[in-house]
């Protein structure tokens, strides 16, 4: 039988609606002309992963033929709200049954919403067979506005607002992260539910760590990390260096400045495909702050950030005098953008309950005050003079944070101090806890005016499930606080 009787109503099953994007003007010159490319290296391909960010900073897909994506390219597909709903343990925090008080009519019954592809972020995947691509997409409603609780879109929005005012914020990412040896044992579904997370994944370490940039540490875990650095750089990521960290495995791994929208679907896809390459290998890759193994030191995603104009190309952060330790008057004011947002914008760059085990003085390079200085490790802002590249790094953030969140948020924060420079030497402390987070979060007006009211909510909603699924466990049992819990190791180890 050849016949297709829902093509009867003008569509495919799950593929959007017809010219979706050409209807309401979704893309622009360079997103149509990137299109074109895409359709000709369709001819190479025989999948498509169609994939978009959740809230929590997790890869969301959809995997169809390559032929079925030559719909979905113009089209948009379908896509269930689930994913806007659940919190990181798969907890419905979001109620779709009735009014969610989220502002998104839509999540009523979680309906549907379409994913439009960004042709620019279309990448063959290396190695692979069947051969697969990616691409990433931006979520829309129906009557073709971006969905409300789309994380990208925020960026985009805050990217805009620079592109107003002729400038354009440059990322480095600069991100330490675990290998492990998976140990076999079961897959980690004894117990597992909604809200009830199964074990983690077993593994074992790969070498003793505590020998910091060690040669031969790295070579221990080169017949892993060097294909990765090989996959990295075919899918086009602008790879810096792979190093060996502190703890047992523990790597970082840091990436040439980009634009702030390319960092942030860099950051993505790097998690997300190290992730799986790790796993066929029989590895385990994972980006939890603190994960609750032996010995085991914090990880953190350090942010550098530097603000170009448009018109000159200049960096906006070098001072014009030649002195070693100088930042412009810009950078200053940016600086303190940074460091008074610090306290409501924290659950955006340490989102989960283990990422506070690092913001605690044992961890000695960890930032526990909202202060900055010139090139010390110790501060919350670092500032790296040098002329033409002086520029700023955030230490604050947790590796598995969504990348449109924080970087929007440091962005955000940076342009507001910008803007209204403030002359202040002390600012609001850093939370210490997810709940203390939540709360600081929760009361902020800028977090609104950044996120917009329904996202604010939805991010308030999945938060609050976290952290009192996480109270509701630490209430039931003698698991001492003081160590890295059970609770955290099978929330996070094993998805992050």
């Amino acid at each position: 039988m050849t016949s297709r009787p829902w093509s009867l109503y003008g569509n495919e099953s799950g593929v959007g609606r017809p010219c979706f994007v050409a209807e309401f003007g979704l893309w622009d010159d360079r997103q149509s002309a990137a299109a074109e490319q895409v359709e000709v290296q369709l001819n190479d391909v025989d999948l498509v992963r169609v994939v978009f960010c959740d809230p929590h900073g997790l890869a969301r897909s959809k995997t169809v033929p390559a032929d079925v994506f030559r719909s979905v390219l113009r089209n948009g597909m379908d896509f269930s709200a689930g994913p806007f709903l659940f919190d990181t343990g798969h907890a419905v925090a979001v109620d779709f049954l009735a009014d969610s008080g989220v502002g998104v009519g839509e999540l009523l019954g979680a309906g549907d919403f379409v994913l439009v592809p960004d042709p620019r972020t279309f990448q063959v995947l290396p190695r692979t067979e069947p051969r697969t691509a990616w691409v990433l997409g931006n979520e829309y409603l129906r009557d073709g506005t971006p969905h409300p609780l789309a994380s990208r879109n925020v960026l985009r929005r805050v990217v805009a607002e620079y592109a107003e005012r002729d400038l354009a914020p440059v990322i480095g990412l600069e991100v330490e992260w675990y290998l492990t040896r998976l140990a076999g044992g079961p897959p980690g579904n004894a117990g597992n539910g909604f809200g009830l997370q199964g074990p983690a994944p077993v593994v074992e370490a790969v070498n003793p760590g505590y020998q910091f940039n060690l040669d031969s540490y790295y070579d221990s875990v080169a017949d892993v990390a060097d294909p990765l650095a090989a996959m990295l750089i075919a899918l086009g990521l602008p790879l810096r260096s792979f190093e060996h960290e502190s703890g047992p495995g523990q790597l970082e791994t840091t990436f040439n400045p980009m634009l702030a929208m390319d960092a942030a679907d860099a950051m993505l896809l790097f998690r997300t495909q190290v992730k799986q390459a790790c796993r066929r290998r029989g590895y385990h890759a994972s980006f939890m702050t603190l994960p609750r193994l032996e010995s085991f030191d914090s990880s953190g995603w350090h942010l550098h950030q530097s603000v170009t104009s448009t018109k000159t190309n200049a960096n906006l952060f070098a001072a014009d005098d030649s002195t070693q330790e100088s930042i412009s008057a810009d950078g200053e004011a940016y600086i303190g953008g940074l460091l008074s947002r610090a306290r409501e914008f924290c659950l955006l760059s340490v989102p989960t309950v283990n990422g506070y085990r690092r913001l605690a003085p044992e961890f000695t390079l960890s930032p526990t005050s909202v202060n900055w200085r010139y090139e010390d490790r110790s501060a919350m802002v670092r500032v790296l003079p040098g002329g033409s590249s002086t520029h700023v790094e955030n230490r604050i953030g947790e590796p598995c944070a969504n990348p449109y969140l924080l970087i929007a948020s440091q962005l955000h924060a940076g342009l507001q101090g910008m803007s209204a420079p403030a002359n202040r030497t002390t600012y609001p402390a850093l939370p210490t806890s997810l709940r203390e987070a939540l709360d600081a979060f929760r009361a902020s007006s800028s977090a609104e005016e950044l996120l917009g009211t329904p996202l604010k909510t939805c991010l308030v909603k999945l938060k609050e499930s976290e952290a009192s699924r996480f109270d509701a466990w630490r209430s039931s049992t003698e698991d001492t606080m003081n160590e890295v819990t059970e609770w955290e190791q099978r929330e996070y180890f094993g998805v992050f």
